[in-house]
Parts: C-alpha cells; structure tokens; sequence
C-alpha cells in the first residue's frame, strides 16, 4: 500500500497506525513565535514540519525557515488540510481560531496538536470533541503539565492522600507586564482572514499585535495562564465540570487593552473544594521558578506545587513549618513541551488518546469561559453540566 492509499484509509477508519519508523508530516498553522518553537521541538522530536501556513507574510517567511527545507507554503489553512502528504496539524493561532482549525483538521482526516486554551467558548470545546471522537483523530491540547516529569511525580504524592480532605486549592501567577506591544506591519496581511469567525472591524495594528488582550479572540493573561493552573488542578482533584464561576478584575492598567491584566476567579465544584486562581501582571518581576503556586490546603498536609517543583508540608504548631517531601528543579520547565510532544507523536503510532485529550481541555474551557463571561457580566455563573447551560445568578 502506497503512503497515500495509507492515510486516506487511515482518515476514514481511525483504526490503523503509522508504522514505527514512518516519518510523520506535519503542516504549522500559525507561525508566530509560539508556532516557530513549537515546530523547532517537533523536529528535534524527529517529524518534519513540511507545510506551513500564515496570513501574516513575515511570519509566514519567518515560519519556512524554521521548517524542514523545502517545506510548502500556504496562506490558507484550508489548502493546507487539502494536502494527502500532510499527517497531522500544529494550531498556534489566536484562540479565537483554535476550535475551527481543529474540527477542519479533523474533517480532513489530520491529527492536531493545538495550543491552549482550547477554545474561545464553551460551544465550541464541544465541537471539538464531536469532532475528534467521531473521526475517531488523535488531538493533543498544549498543557504540558500533564507529561511533564516534576508533575507527575507531585500527582503520585498527592494521590498517596497524604494531604487528606481538600476543600480550599489556592493558586496565583505574578509578573510584570510594562504595555503592550507596539508595532507597525512589515508585510502583508490578511486581514480578514485573521479575524476569521471574530466580529468585523477595520484593520488595526495594535489588535493584531495584541490580540491576547482583546475580548474578541482571548481573554487576556487571566485564561492564558489559568489554563495552566485549572487543568492542573483538575487533573490532581480528579474533577470535571465547576459547579459555579464567579470573577473579579481590577482597572485595565495597560493601556489599550480590553482584558485586565489583574484578575481573581473563584470555582465552586461539585466534589465540595473551592479553587481560587489570582493573576497579577503588574507585580514586580519574578523568576520563572518563583511565579507561579498551587497550594491544595488538605486536613493532614499543605502541598504546594511550583512551576518546577514541590514541598508538602504536613501539619504542625511549630512556627517554622517543615516540608516532609520536597523537589525543586530550577530550569527543567524547558523540558516539558518536548515531552509533550513526543507523547502526541507516540500516540499518531498507537491511535491512543494522548495526556491532553479534548475532554480534559474541555473541562478547563468550561471554567475560562465562565470566567470571561462573569467578570465582563458582575455575576456568580452557575453551571449545569447535565444540560450545558450557563445560568446567571
């Protein structure tokens, strides 16, 4: 069977694997400095980016030199998917754009590794996963804690019950963030096409540039940094769906910007904890080892996991409180996207689900989105999972 007639028949039965020594090709969408990183961890995980696709010519210059030599060049993603030679697909576009390209992906019969957070509303995370489950496609959602080896070893500890009864997760991410950026446009761009499924507006440089911290394809460093957080602490707490979201924002302290860059969201769940999660970017600077917490605040023990380790801390009267387990890993952070990588590459072989699936991205968009909708709202948002609906309250 020729490489073809194989991914065709791949595409409409889902059922059968690449070989072990196959190489996988890939197409980039989205070639921004996110996607030309993740294309460079692609090819040392040995695929080879061979397609690249983006409205903005730069990047779209910038994106082929980061690929493999002679790799195609589109300014439409759709063509891309219309390429046999091409196995699976890399999203690194505005969050806006993620739920479309991958249903598209899917359609076409491609893999997808897309960036997080998942989606840009709660109906489209849906699409995603009737999408991905009916092409029966492998889709790994960039949260790469979850293949990272510092987390997986924390979530072992944790799973120990060491910590006991949890009813109280504190997490927080602090930085500074000076402004946004400024720039001018220094080739072409599709305009129109970049705002894709987002409402019409004239060309503007400073969205284009900044789209992070415009309502309309994001929300800001507030669900950038809590799909980090929230996915983690689903994936410790064993939760799905919230109960209830309510969010508060300070002024917007960067000017031009529509999200605030200082947030504080509080999740109810169902299994009886609550989850606070407080992004500050206009704190003073701070390593990366040092700028981000997630405490769960158990009955036997505190554990408290970092960015690139841990310390559990079990009850005590003492003043100065002592960890009884404790990892710190300055730098292996780096590591994790390339882990996470690799383990959506393994599973295109195997067609097992990877560590992000759409289900687990999913369950995190659910909590981004309430969060979005109830700071611009001023209202505690319930959650019925059973129906999908949202109810103000």
């Amino acid at each position: 069977m020729d490489r073809r007639t194989f991914l065709a028949t791949t595409a409409m039965s889902g059922s059968m694997v690449l070989g072990a020594n196959d190489r996988i090709r890939l197409g980039l969408i989205g070639s921004g400095g996110r996607g030309r990183l993740l294309a460079d961890e692609f090819k040392q995980a040995g695929a080879e980016v061979a397609a690249v696709c983006d409205v903005y010519e730069p990047n779209l210059e910038a994106g082929l030199k980061a690929a493999a030599p002679g790799a195609k060049r589109y300014d439409s993603y759709k063509r891309l998917l219309e390429d046999k030679s091409i196995d699976a697909v890399i999203i690194a576009t505005p969050d806006h754009w993620h739920a479309q390209m991958t249903v598209d992906a899917a359609e076409a019969g491609k893999d997808a590794y897309v960036e997080k957070p998942m989606a840009h509303t709660i109906a489209d995370g849906f699409r995603m996963i009737e999408a991905t489950r009916r092409t029966r496609r492998v889709v790994q959602v960039g949260t790469q804690r979850r293949t990272y080896d510092v987390f997986q070893e924390a979530r072992r500890i944790f799973e120990s019950g060491a910590t006991g009864d949890i009813r109280l997760v504190n997490g927080w991410w602090l930085n500074h963030q000076p402004g946004l950026r400024k720039a001018s446009l220094q080739g072409k761009l599709d305009w129109d096409q970049w705002l894709g499924p987002a409402p019409k507006r004239p060309l503007d440089p400073v969205r284009f540039f900044n789209w992070y911290y415009f309502w309309d394809y994001s929300g800001g460093l507030m669900v950038g940094q809590a799909a980090h957080v929230i996915d983690a602490i689903h994936w410790f707490m064993n939760s799905t769906w919230p109960a209830a979201v309510t969010c508060a924002g300070g002024r917007v302290n960067l000017e031009g910007a529509e999200v605030p860059e200082t947030t504080s969201m509080l999740i109810e769940y169902p299994e009886n904890y609550l989850a606070v999660f407080t992004v500050g970017y206009k704190a003073m600077r701070y390593n990366g080892f040092n700028d981000q917490m997630k405490q769960f605040h158990g009955s036997k023990a505190r554990f408290d996991v970092g960015r690139e380790g841990y310390a559990l801390y079990p009850q005590s009267n003492e003043i100065e409180m002592k960890s009884s387990v404790k990892l710190a890993k300055p730098g292996s952070f780096a590591a994790a996207t390339g882990a996470h990588i690799r383990n959506f590459l393994d599973c295109m072989r195997s067609r097992k689900d990877p560590n992000a699936t759409v289900e687990m991205g999913q369950s995190t968009n659910v909590v981004l989105c309430l969060a979005m909708d109830a700071l611009r709202a001023g209202r505690r948002l319930q959650y019925d999972a059973a129906r999908r609906a949202v109810k103000q309250v």
